[in-house]
C-alpha cells in the first residue's frame, strides 16, 4: 500500500505515519496549482512536474515513484530524454502511460507504445540508477470498447519491452482484478483505488495484487473538507465546517520536529531503492481522475 502526496507537507506526514514508500500524483499536484488534471502535458508542463517530483523526492527519506504521465514526448527519443531528466530528480521509480491526449485517437498504436516503453527502459539502464519502470495501459480511462482484453495485450507487450510493474487503472471488481493479475503474471500488477470499493488492503492482496495506490484520492479528501467548510462560510455564514479540526500544535510540532532532526533530505529517497520482486509498497496512479 502506497499513498500519494500532493506536496512536501503531505509527504512528510505520510512518512510520519510509517508508510515505507510514496508516489506522486499528477491530479493532486495539478489541483494545488489551480490547474486541471491532464495527460497531454499542456496544462502540467514537464518543467513544473519535474520540479514537483524533485521536491517530494528531496523532502522525505523514502523511495518515491513518479507519475510521469505520458513521458512528455510522442517519439521514443523524446520519452527517453524526459525519463533521463526524471531519473535525475532522485526518484526510485516512474510510470509511463500510453494515452495520447487526443480524443480522436486516445491511445498510441501498440507498436509505438511498445517502443516508447522500450525507450524509457533504455534511458533508465543507461543512467546506471536502480529505478523501477511501471508501464500503464489507459484503456479503461479512455473508454476503450474492450478495456480488459486490450489492457492484457498491451501490458504483456510492455512487460516484454522491459517494464518491471504493470498498471491498468480501472478494474474494481474482485473477478476482474484477479483475472488481470493472472493475465500479466509473473509481473506484479498495480491496482488503483480511489473510492471505497468494499475491499480492504488484505482483501485486495488475497487476489494477488502486489501494489496498491490511491492516486489523487487523498488530495480529493483534503479538497472535500476545504470546499465544504468554505461553502458553509459563504452560503450560511456558518463555522460548522471548522468543527473537529486537527489541532494547530499537532501539525506545527510535527514539522518543527522535522527541522530539529538530522538533515538527510539530500538522499532523495532513492537510497533504499525498489525491488521489482518485492514491490508491494510502491505504486503510481490515475483513473476517473488521472492520478
Amino acid at each position: 500500500m502506497i499513498p500519494n502526496p500532493w506536496d512536501v507537507g503531505s509527504a512528510r506526514y505520510l512518512q510520519h505515519l510509517g508508510f515505507p514508500a510514496l508516489a506522486t500524483t499528477s491530479a493532486g499536484f495539478a489541483f494545488s496549482q489551480g490547474l486541471p488534471d491532464s495527460g497531454d502535458g499542456v496544462a502540467m508542463s514537464r518543467e513544473r512536474n519535474l520540479a514537483y517530483i524533485a521536491d517530494i523526492a528531496a523532502g522525505v527519506d523514502l523511495p518515491v515513484s513518479a507519475d510521469f504521465m505520458s513521458g512528455y514526448g510522442m517519439r521514443p527519443a523524446d520519452v527517453a530524454e524526459s525519463v533521463t531528466r526524471c531519473v535525475a530528480t532522485g526518484v526510485a521509480g516512474l510510470s509511463i502511460e500510453d494515452a495520447t491526449g487526443d480524443s480522436s485517437s486516445p491511445l498510441y498504436d501498440l507498436p509505438m507504445a511498445v517502443e516508447r516503453v522500450r525507450a524509457a527502459r533504455r534511458a533508465i539502464d543507461e543512467s546506471g540508477e536502480d529505478v523501477l519502470l511501471t508501464a500503464r495501459a489507459e484503456c479503461y480511462h479512455v473508454g476503450h470498447r474492450d478495456p480488459f482484453r486490450e489492457s492484457v495485450v498491451r501490458l504483456q507487450a510492455y512487460a516484454s519491452a522491459g517494464a518491471d510493474v504493470l498498471f491498468a487503472p480501472g478494474p474494481q471488481t474482485p473477478a476482474e482484478i484477479e483475472a488481470l493479475v493472472e493475465a500479466v503474471a509473473p509481473r506484479p500488477l498495480n491496482l488503483l483505488v480511489v473510492r471505497d470499493i468494499g475491499m480492504g488492503v488484505e482483501d485486495i492482496a488475497a487476489l494477488g495484487v502486489r501494489r496498491i495506490s490511491v492516486g489523487g484520492a487523498l488530495a480529493l479528501a483534503a479538497w472535500t473538507g476545504f470546499m465544504r467548510a468554505a461553502q458553509a462560510l459563504r452560503s450560511k455564514g456558518s463555522f460548522a465546517g471548522l468543527a473537529s479540526l486537527v489541532p494547530y500544535p499537532e501539525i506545527n510540532s510535527l514539522f518543527a520536529a522535522d527541522l530539529r532532526g538530522p538533515d538527510t533530505r539530500d538522499q532523495c529517497g532513492r537510497s533504499e531503492g525498489l525491488d521489482p520482486d518485492d514491490v508491494g509498497d510502491i505504486a503510481d496512479e490515475g483513473v476517473g481522475h488521472r492520478g
